[in-house]
């Protein structure tokens, strides 16, 4: 079976299975499945079509015995002529001496190396053998236990024994229509191709399968939480709803009134919402969750707001209650710093349903704190989360409409996969009024002048963040810089001005501290590493100091650049950055140029991948072998359309067709208890 473990294979004992374990090999599906990352092209060459320096394989008669030449410790030279046609050339091997058996004068050898034009010299690689297959040889990512062609060998042992244990997951109508390969023939493809057609062939299929079979488990877990067992139908009243939104301190933009609509229709399924809605730094997601939670009360329900800091409960909090009447909707905060007595007062108002509306942190969540009636629960920044963590609202027990917000921008590509399972609203307009904050690029040279600039500022009541380089390998090193960093600047701006710092190694009550403090005007200049929180809202602070912006990613950068612009004044954010490759100055380029944070995400997906983007340990990004979703976007979108027309069809599961596919999707499900 392909589940067993790789000692069944010959030549696999426990130390070699130890090193292939190291590579992520421990069964015999997973040597199957370990693709090569690239292939060399080893189709025979002849002499007078070679380029200077170019990697060839070269076919020829052997005309000298192999000579050893030892020089330094374990270094050699093998070294030995060929001929092809008339003409005679050296060839090489370093530290290969074991080769020598090989070489035998007067026999046919083809070898692949780099050539020499000038010296008229072969430098060798490897020789292959004379029943070598196809035009391309696989070339795996390998350790020192492991090498190329022990791999090789492997491989072709475990196709020749178990290669017809490949069953086909793919229903035969799919193959039809987009010209797939057989599974088997794919795989074996994906190895041993006999020439670039076949590859492409081979690939294509293997991309496909993966989002495909992905997509059957996204699109089978929407539906089980569509399904009318899960939902409660919250009757809002129309009329109330109408009235608080009309009597808004401002109007909505369009984008709002739909987003709003949306969820509102969500609201009177007899099914659970699962709703993502995404919207730009500023462009207003928090009066939509204001409309939502009051819709729900005006139906009898409670809701819940739950949010990653302190800082952010209580700014919420605030916001909330600037548009609620305190004589309509009761609203409550619980955090973990929440005292004991207070905690228990709310828990018990919570329970006999005097409390509307709960905002907190994920104290909100925790054991004990039971709700009378919840409807809704709104979590806002958990765009972290993977699919089994967003499992932990549901699990509750009390199956309330789930609304998740996220300022982070998420290209349609990472939509389908991080948040496949869920429906999305994009709020795709700015409010009137608001004011795009100018971003401009300077170089290390001119920073004190830009110092000197946002001294002006200063000088008119305004406030200032100065951001760290973010150092990936080290947090000890982000708070070393920052600490540096503050001495240099409270030197600059101090006495007139007052410094204050905030770093990742800081207990939570003192960030929490030092930003309500900068809130408060405490500090006109907060130097600060990464940890300043999306959301965090100082409306007096306008102009941002980003050092070494070319070591952040284009998402961050763009989050970072929210925190300013928040009130009615223009304002900056100026990266500092000496970029040493075009890369970098690409992503200066880039943030100089637009504050549409969508196209700012489009791009640093492009740039650097979406492990890279969203932090691959905490993304939930499923994990391809061949599909890359930047790369094989238009794939992916096909395979999501016929999942979802699959899971449309009237109990698909009971038709022969899908017999393979159901069996992989069971062996393959984990939790998931809908493909039975």
């Amino acid at each position: 079976m392909l589940e067993e473990s790789i000692t069944k294979l010959a030549g696999v004992g426990e130390k070699r299975a130890q090193a292939l374990a190291d590579l992520g090999i421990e069964t015999i599906e997973d040597l199957l499945r370990y693709y090569p990352f690239r292939y060399d092209d080893i189709k025979e060459r002849d002499l007078i079509e070679i380029n200077d320096q170019e990697k060839v394989t070269i076919k020829g008669v052997v005309v000298s015995p192999p000579v050893i030449n030892r020089f330094g410790y374990k270094k050699s030279r093998l070294q030995f002529r060929m001929m092809q046609d008339h003409d005679v050339f050296s060839v090489s091997f370093f530290n290969q001496p074991y080769l020598k058996d090989k070489i035998i004068v007067s026999e046919d050898i083809a070898v692949y190396g780099k050539w020499d034009a000038k010296r008229k010299s072969l430098t060798g690689m490897k020789i292959l053998g004379a029943n070598q297959e196809g035009e391309f040889a696989p070339i795996y990512h390998v350790s020192k236990a492991i090498r190329q062609q022990t791999l090789v060998d492997l491989i072709k042992k475990a196709f020749a024994r178990f290669g017809e244990q490949l069953e086909e997951n793919l229903p035969l109508s799919l193959m039809e229509k987009y010209r797939l390969l057989s599974r088997k023939e794919a795989m074996y493809a994906m190895h041993f191709p006999k020439d670039l057609n076949e590859y492409h062939q081979a690939k294509r299929r293997i991309v496909f399968e993966e989002f495909f079979l992905f997509q059957m488990k996204i699109q089978g877990l929407k539906k089980e939480e569509k399904s009318e067992k899960h939902g409660i139908i919250i009757h809002y009243d129309v009329e109330r709803v109408k009235k608080f939104t009309k009597n808004l301190p401002f109007t909505l933009t369009n984008a709002q009134k739909r987003v709003t609509n949306e969820i509102c229709r969500d609201f009177l399924q007899p099914r659970h919402m699962q709703r993502l809605l995404q919207g730009d730094v500023g462009s207003g997601k928090t009066v939509v969750a204001a409309i939502a939670l009051y819709a729900v009360v005006t139906a009898g329900f409670q809701g819940a707001l739950m949010v990653p800091t302190e800082i952010l409960a209580q700014q919420h909090l605030a916001s909330l209650n600037q548009l609620f009447d305190p004589l309509e909707i009761h609203t409550a905060l619980l955090t973990s710093s929440t005292k004991p007595k207070e905690r228990e007062k709310i828990i018990e108002q919570l329970q006999n349903g005097e409390i509307d509306i709960l905002v907190g942190t994920h104290a909100l969540i925790q054991e004990g704190v039971d709700f009378s009636n919840l409807g809704l629960v709104i979590t806002d920044e958990q765009h972290r989360f993977g699919v089994s963590q967003r499992q932990i609202l549901r699990e509750k027990g009390f199956q309330p409409d789930v609304l998740f917000m996220t300022a982070t921008p998420i290209p349609r590509t990472l939509a389908i996969t991080t948040y496949g399972e869920m429906d999305v609203s994009i709020i795709d307009e700015m409010p009137a009024g608001r004011l795009p904050v100018e971003t401009r690029w300077i170089k290390h040279g001119q920073l004190s002048g830009a110092l000197k600039n946002a001294q002006l500022e200063l000088q008119k009541g305004s406030q200032m963040y100065v951001i760290c380089p973010l150092i990936e390998e080290s947090e000890m090193l982000d708070v070393q810089n920052a600490v540096e960093l503050y001495e240099q600047l409270k030197e600059f701006f101090e006495p007139e001005y007052t410094v204050g710092l905030l770093h990742g190694k800081m207990k939570n009550e003192e960030k929490e501290a030092v930003m309500q403090a900068f809130n408060e005007n405490e500090f006109q200049v907060l130097v600060s590493t990464t940890v300043i929180e999306v959301g965090v809202d100082v409306p007096n602070a306008t102009t941002m100091l980003i050092i070494d912006a070319d070591r952040f990613g284009l998402a961050q950068l763009h989050q970072l650049r929210g925190r300013v612009g928040r009130g009615q004044e223009a304002s900056t954010c100026i990266l500092v950055a000496n970029p040493q490759n075009e890369l970098g100055k690409e992503r200066m380029k880039i943030m100089t140029e637009t504050n549409n944070g969508f196209v700012v995400s489009q791009k640093d997906l492009e740039l650097r991948g979406p492990g890279e983007v969203f932090g691959s340990k905490q993304s939930g990004l499923p994990e391809f072998v061949a599909a890359d979703i930047v790369a094989d976007a238009n794939v992916l979108e096909v395979a999501k359309d016929e999942a979802q027309q699959l899971w449309q069809k009237e109990n698909w599961q009971l038709l022969p067709e899908y017999a393979g596919l159901l069996s992989y999707l069971k062996e393959n499900a984990q939790e998931n208890q809908f493909f039975d």
